[in-house]
């Protein structure tokens, strides 16, 4: 029998050319990234007062999630290229659907069945995002979302999920995402969010005088970043300095090779008011605050495995945003790599401050940022091999991943329902088996960590400790009340305890 004409009639160039569009060269790096230890997915929990109805968060997937027209599109990587494919009507069924606990589950049984999910990868054959929404948790529902990092960095993929949120909770429907609640900021929170991010890259692009007029096709062509990156002496300089960094030390942290299974924890929230006390007395930022806190946490558990750990340091591959504010609606990543020493070596908590301080502080000065994105961008175009050894080169240099990204300072409400908490991770790479997470809302901080389940079988007394080195801080805030030693850096004495505890 003959086929007929509509089937035996392949598709015309013109009508692939519309249903396929390039992905961009970082965004195929991330795509390429991964492998089964590592999956590229951007990880989140997000836990509400009350019940939420499976079927309001379809509707509302649908009305302003695929409002993105990227999350209507699949990945596909044929070797050569990737593109974006549109999908005729992603399935909403199968990327938004129910989950169950046992019945008395409680968060030791929450982080297990987040762990899970961080462990299964996605269905590439479709849209590269799910998720799954637990109805009934402990009085309220909880929603795990994952979505493959290369659609956005993890900066926009917070913002793409409060774009579902609203500041009330009878809000009117089909509003424009976000808008509802960002009027109601005083900077809009973009710009809270990204006007240190601006500058930064103001500074790391001013190459030559020559980069500030020309951000916008930067964006648009990686490849021009890493061109002028590489004219600039600055530039060369930090990659120099990057490829002559020795390997992290052998810590449990590094030890064996990388399993299959990732490990989700997460602390209490802080309250965030008491975290900024703390830094005006201290005189620090809150990210250098909540760093040193987790460099201490760290440290207490390499301790208790009974690891020699004085003096040692280790770091951590920090995302720096290069997104100008004009860009922040847009999908992509768009942003560098720099690494930050965590002095886990360093006993006394208040001089562990003071060296992440002063590491934040010299790579604020650094162009670290913007080699990586051009490096980034070069990755994508290269073969395979190249981009294995490129990814195992500086994976080597680095022990963690860590994020750290400020929230809206107001309750939010997502189809009518208060969110309590969120908490993300973002995917490791390479030869990296542990991110730690930091992120707040609504008058509190969140510190998770995920890490592979080889390495550190139990991350629940590391999220623990954190919140031991915050109050080992608070309580040096109180000390120098009496004693202005303290921040005069004469604290030698009056912290020999903390010089002695894990």
């Amino acid at each position: 029998m003959v086929a007929s004409t509509s089937t035996r009639r392949a598709a015309s160039p013109k009508a692939v050319a519309e249903t396929r569009e390039p992905m961009a060269k970082v965004d195929t790096a991330w795509l390429r990234m991964e492998n089964p230890a590592n999956l590229m997915m951007i990880t989140g929990v997000l836990r509400f007062a009350t019940p939420l109805a499976l079927d309001k968060l379809r509707a509302l997937i649908g009305e302003r999630f695929l409002a993105y027209h990227r999350f209507g599109q699949r990945a596909v990587d044929n070797g050569s290229a990737a593109v974006w494919e549109t999908v005729a009507k992603p399935d909403l069924r199968w990327h938004v659907r129910a989950a169950k606990l046992p019945r008395k589950a409680g968060k030791t049984e929450l982080e297990r069945f987040v762990s899970e999910l961080a462990s299964t990868p996605l269905d590439h054959s479709r849209p590269l995002w799910q998720f799954q929404l637990i109805e009934n948790f402990e009085g309220g529902s909880v929603l795990v979302s994952r979505i493959h990092h290369c659609y956005a960095d993890g900066l926009a993929l917070v913002q793409v999920l409060l774009s579902l949120t609203d500041t009330a909770p009878d809000a009117a429907p089909r509003v424009r995402p976000a808008k509802s609640w960002l009027k109601h900021e005083k900077r809009g929170v973009l710009a809270r969010l990204l006007a240190p991010a601006r500058a930064g890259m103001t500074r790391a692009m001013a190459i030559g005088g020559k980069a500030l007029d020309k951000g916008g096709a930067m964006l648009r062509d990686p490849v021009l970043a890493a061109t002028m990156a590489f004219e600039g002496s600055a530039i060369a300089r930090e990659l120099a300095i990057a490829l002559s960094l020795a390997d992290d030390p052998p810590t449990a942290f590094k030890a064996g090779k990388l399993g299959a299974r990732k490990q989700c924890a997460w602390a209490e929230p802080l309250p965030l008011a008491e975290a900024k006390a703390i830094c005006r007395v201290l005189r620090c930022t809150v990210n250098d605050l909540l760093l040193a806190c987790a460099a201490g946490a760290l440290r207490g558990y390499l301790r208790d495995r009974g690891e020699k750990v004085d003096g040692v340091t280790i770091r951590a591959t920090v995302p720096v945003n290069l997104r100008p504010l004009e860009h922040a609606r847009e999908l992509g990543n768009h942003f560098g790599l720099v690494f930050l020493d965590l002095p886990v070596g360093e006993a006394n908590p208040l001089r562990r401050l003071e060296r992440v301080a002063a590491s934040m502080r010299e790579l604020k000065r650094s162009k670290q940022a913007a080699l990586t994105f051009g490096l980034l961008a070069a990755v994508g175009m290269a073969p395979a091999g190249l981009q294995r050894m490129a990814l195992d080169l500086f994976s080597r240099k680095a022990t963690t991943v860590a994020t750290n990204v400020p929230g809206p300072k107001r309750p939010l409400y997502l189809a009518g329902v208060e969110l309590r908490e969120m908490m993300f991770w973002v995917p490791q790479n390479g030869t990296i088996g542990m991110g730690l997470s930091i992120l707040s809302y609504n008058g509190n901080v969140c510190f998770g960590l995920i890490a592979d389940a080889r390495r550190v079988p139990d991350p629940e007394p590391i999220v623990q400790r954190f919140r031991n080195e915050f109050e080992k801080l608070a309580l040096i805030t109180l000390m120098e009340d009496w004693s202005g030693d303290i921040v005069a850096g004469d604290a030698d004495a009056t912290l020999r305890y903390f010089s002695r505890a894990p």
